[in-house]
């Protein structure tokens, strides 16, 4: 897969590529269908594994050639990984769908020197107005309706940033995204999904990156 084959599939996981060196071990919780790892592998030369549960999705990845290990890691949670053993974990698009939040961020950053997670922000201003009109919003990024969403939790840009805050997660950066694109105008406001990099608080770090 090429990156216009994946800025034209995922704009949102275009953006994301960027912030991932080339070669580097990377652990995609919740892959979905390995569509960023194969970009990853393919493109950038970099190594790793998707964790993911549905049965097609497993299916889907691997047809794309995408180590996958099929696991609720919300159970298991990450203890089959040691500290610092990836570059890179990402989280893309899953985090609203976990019912403990707060143990899963802990989780990536130990075993992955940084972390990306995205979500949809709640506070997007379609959202808000859907909930003035007093409906549950349904957006690209919220493709659901309240009674069949796989979502069990609503963040905005700011509310993460406390949680971060909170559990000792330290935010290298961020953004708000629209179609792909940095909202660097009002975000919380305009943005329809938040990115953030993340690490340990601490500074301590293993030397070496297993394989």
């Amino acid at each position: 897969m090429t990156f216009d084959d994946l800025k034209t599939a995922r704009p949102d996981l275009a953006f994301i590529a960027h912030w991932i060196k080339p070669g580097a071990h990377v652990l995609d919780v919740g892959c979905g269908d390995g569509v960023m790892m194969d970009y990853l592998q393919t493109d950038k030369g970099c190594t790793g594994y998707g964790l993911e549960l549905a049965d097609e999705q497993v299916l889907a990845s691997t047809e794309r050639g995408v180590r996958v290990i099929q696991q609720d890691f919300e159970k298991g949670r990450l203890a089959l990984f040691g500290d610092d053993t990836f570059d890179t974990v990402l989280c893309l698009s899953a985090l609203q769908m976990m019912q403990h939040v707060e143990a899963l961020l802990r989780d990536i950053v130990r075993v992955g020197i940084e972390a990306i997670v995205s979500f949809p922000n709640f506070a997007y201003w379609p959202h808000r107005v859907a909930l003035l009109r007093g409906r549950m919003p349904v957006s690209k990024t919220l493709p659901y309706q309240w009674y069949d969403t796989p979502n069990v939790r609503c963040a905005t840009i700011e509310d993460f940033r406390a949680l971060a805050a909170e559990v000792g997660v330290e935010v290298i950066e961020y953004v708000a995204l629209a179609e792909g694109k940095i909202v660097e105008f009002l975000p919380n406001l305009r943005g329809e999904l938040a990115v953030f990099r993340l690490r340990k608080r601490s500074g301590a770090r293993s030397g070496a990156v297993a394989r």
